[in-house]
């Protein structure tokens, strides 16, 4: 089975060296894994929550895309794309929200720290608290449920909203359902095998902390940079421990085991701070020349860019909007010509309410053919790709009289060219099983 992986990152700031080694690299790494299908997005729509700046967020979508694209990203294996550019994650979001328990919403970890810092400063609970900080959970929700990701990985503080997904998609399907799981559960990833960056100061590399190191800086600015790493005070000659080290623990996420091992050991026989601090500018300086030249000239190539998140955005919705059409069917957001018949009471009418869905679960692309009271008649096989999904379902509503529907041991099966593509559930006697022979031919002929 197809392992399917999500994550996203917000487009607030500019990538630095913390980003890239703890969250750019090891997700363009894990894309090229086998049986594993990565959906890699740009947080825009979260940005807002953060940044009321216009021109830092759309600088930062920029900068952003350039990084993943010059690491190495392989956009033909992985799906790179724009929250913003996909509409049925806010829709879907609303449809979340509607189910979505306050009290569930109350317990989320931002939410709760926004309360605290106002408390202790005499504010009211609320204060500057907006609705998009408020049901931001709601919105990561959607953003993992609509692929039905099995995989997020997240550091240890989001574990949390993949939580909340999970309680969110399982609510959903408890309402909307009807014993089906539309939604897949997620699990979150705790990556601790992934760095964790300390930036120029000790704490972790951050724009908050204003203690990082750009990632595709000029050397001359990188070198600046490194140059300001906080060490101790011990001199050219005297050992040191490379263990609580800011400087070691940045060259060790460069570098090969050979070298850290050299390292470690020069450091504990005496290397000056001056010349690590030169060792590490030559290590990252010629590892990140190649990616940082492809930077800039993406950088310069803004309409590149914006086409291949287009084609990524194309491929995106290829999942999400056929599966936003099922979950707005399955909360009753139907067409009025469908609502109508299910209404009357005549079976001529009754007929009309039938239909096909097509979805898309673990195991691939599929449909149902339901009767007019929602109940399915018949469950396809699981198809490899959606377009031959498609057009089995194309065919089933269009054969009419040349269908091939055979009826074995009190299960109704279609074939098409040798091969059964979909079957009903088995029935408890021949009667009950002809019944639903003659209910799905009616069914699909209402249906062509």
């Amino acid at each position: 089975m197809t392992t399917r992986i999500l994550t996203g990152i917000t487009t607030t700031g500019t990538p630095h060296l913390g980003n890239y080694a703890g969250a750019i690299r090891p997700a363009i790494a894990a894309s090229h894994a086998h049986n594993v299908e990565s959906f890699y997005f740009l947080a825009d729509y979260h940005a807002l929550i953060k940044c009321d700046d216009p021109a830092r967020i759309q600088r930062s979508r920029l900068e952003i895309a350039a990084t993943w694209l010059a690491g190495g990203l392989d956009t033909e294996r992985a799906t790179f794309y724009r929250q913003s550019d996909i509409p049925e994650i806010p829709e879907l979001t609303w449809l979340l929200t509607c189910v979505a328990a306050k009290g569930l919403l109350n317990r989320a970890h931002a939410y709760k720290a926004a309360v605290d810092q106002n408390e202790t400063a005499g504010l009211d609970a609320d204060a500057g608290v907006t609705m998009g900080l408020f049901s931001y959970p709601v919105l990561m929700a959607a953003d993992i449920l609509i692929f039905n990701a099995h995989k997020v990985p997240v550091g240890r503080d989001q574990v949390q909203h993949v939580e909340m997904a999970r309680d969110i998609g399982q609510r959903f399907n408890h309402l909307f359902g009807q014993g089906r799981e539309l939604f897949t559960m997620p699990e979150a990833v705790i990556e601790d095998d992934v760095a964790t960056l300390p930036g120029l100061d000790g704490r972790k590399m951050s724009k908050s902390y204003d203690n990082t190191i750009p990632l595709f800086s000029s050397s001359k600015e990188l070198k600046s940079a490194i140059s300001r790493i906080v060490t101790d005070s011990k001199l050219p000659g005297e050992p040191k421990d490379p263990d609580s080290s800011h400087l070691f623990t940045l060259y060790q996420a460069f570098s090969s085991h050979a070298e850290q091992a050299a390292m470690r050991a020069d450091l504990q026989a005496g290397l000056a701070w001056g010349e690590a601090k030169q060792r590490l500018f030559t290590l990252l300086d010629e590892q990140l020349a190649e990616p940082r030249e492809r930077y800039h000239a993406l950088m310069a190539k803004p309409k590149e860019l914006e086409e291949i998140l287009q084609a990524g955005a194309l491929k995106a919705r290829k999942v999400a909007t056929p599966f936003l059409q099922e979950l707005r069917e399955a909360v009753g957001l139907r067409s009025f010509a469908v609502q109508g018949a299910e209404l009357t009471t005549t079976k001529k009418k009754a007929k009309k309410a039938s239909r096909v869905v097509s979805f898309r679960d673990d195991e691939g692309f599929r449909f149902r053919v339901l009767n007019s009271k929602g109940e399915d008649l018949l469950l396809s096989k699981a198809f490899a790709d959606g377009r031959a999904a498609g057009m089995a379902s194309k065919h089933l509503q269009t054969a009419q009289d040349d269908l091939d529907i055979r009826q074995v041991d009190q299960r109704l099966s279609v074939w098409l060219a040798d091969e059964c593509i979909a079957q009903s559930a088995q029935y408890s006697s021949d009667e009950l099983c002809a019944e639903a022979l003659a209910e799905l031919r009616a069914a699909l002929s209402t249906e062509s």
